[in-house]
């Protein structure tokens, strides 16, 4: 599976369309493996496609929407095996007989997926397959579509611009900004090592600070560009000036923010500039607590630091 990940208007759906034959070429062309596919109606490339709103008939039953796609394409099989077949697959035996409106959104989905199957694609395009489900179940959901796609074995392209989504389905990432690829990599690439600065601010949190603050200055980092970022998990803090390293900045704790198995802390320096540090539990737990109000001192490492200009993160359509 790979995943298209942008903001909004990058150009994620629009390459899937191009890539279903939803929409017309401009330029370039379109292979699959050695195949050109530029020419192929949308019904010829085999293609099964997974809407953000399902587009389920709601006049016909669960069976009869999946069975839709084999009986207009006349494939010569045993339609309804392969529809109880798929209702196994998905987990819904015996539902055959219901109509959408009578299903969960988590449910519906899983039709719409079997739908899509029930042809033999060759491409399975999934476009924000989780946006209409209630924050709550898309993790659960996310983990039986995932099953269902590696048992089927068919290849896969997600759109999302859920970066966790993204890193929690995906063999392969495909970063978008302003309808162009900026990175390609598996999560472990693209976490570790950042393509450019959009990238970084993209998929992670990041402090934004200007070059000419106090702490930055501190860090020994001779910014050419006006502003810079940094990771608030790799902000080093200690209640002591620091031994090992004489670049150290003082900050008073302002805000303590329990948030699950993370605590974040605002740091703010004394020409105002304020920063988060992050600390997973664990790690929290093997180092001392702060208080706020308490005076403490920072470190990051100046190589930690990415110079950018503001047009460099922008992800506002040219």
């Amino acid at each position: 599976m790979t995943a298209l990940l942008g903001p909004s208007g990058s150009g994620k759906t629009t390459l899937l369309r191009l890539i279903s034959g939803l929409e017309e070429l401009t330029e370039g062309r379109i292979y699959f493996d050695d195949e050109d596919a530029t020419e192929l109606a949308v019904q010829e490339r085999q293609i099964g496609f997974v809407f953000q709103s399902y587009a389920l008939f709601r006049h016909m039953t669960i069976a009869q929407n999946i069975a839709f796609g084999p009986r207009i394409r006349r494939m010569g099989i045993d339609i309804d095996q392969r529809v109880n077949e798929l209702l196994e697959l998905i987990e819904l035996p015996g539902l055959g007989g219901r109509y959408p409106p009578q299903l969960s959104g988590g449910q519906r989905q899983r039709v719409a997926l079997a739908r899509a199957l029930a042809s033999n694609p060759r491409l399975l395009l999934l476009d924000e397959p989780f946006g209409a489900l209630d924050p709550m179940i898309r993790k659960s959901v996310r983990k039986g579509l995932k099953a269902i796609i590696d048992k089927v074995g068919v290849t896969s392209i997600l759109v999302t611009h859920d970066q966790e989504e993204a890193f929690d389905l995906a063999d392969q990432i495909v970063i978008f900004n302003r309808g162009k690829v900026v990175q390609v990599g598996d999560r472990d690439q693209i976490r570790r090592s950042p393509a450019t600065p959009f990238v970084l601010n993209f998929i992670d949190d990041v402090n934004q600070l200007p070059s000419n603050c106090q702490f930055v200055k501190r860090m020994g980092l001779k910014a050419d560009k006006r502003l810079v970022m940094c990771r608030p998990s790799r902000v080093e803090v200690s209640a002591a000036p620091p031994t090992s390293t004489p670049k150290f900045a003082p900050a008073i704790v302002v805000d303590r923010v329990d948030i699950g198995s993370m605590i974040k802390y605002m740091l703010r320096f004394d020409d105002g500039v304020v920063i988060e540090m992050h600390l997973q539990g664990e790690e929290h737990e093997r180092k001392q607590a702060f208080d706020l109000q308490q005076r403490v001192f920072v470190h990051v490492d100046s190589g930690l630091f990415w110079p950018f200009t503001p047009d460099e993160i922008s992800s506002a359509p040219l």
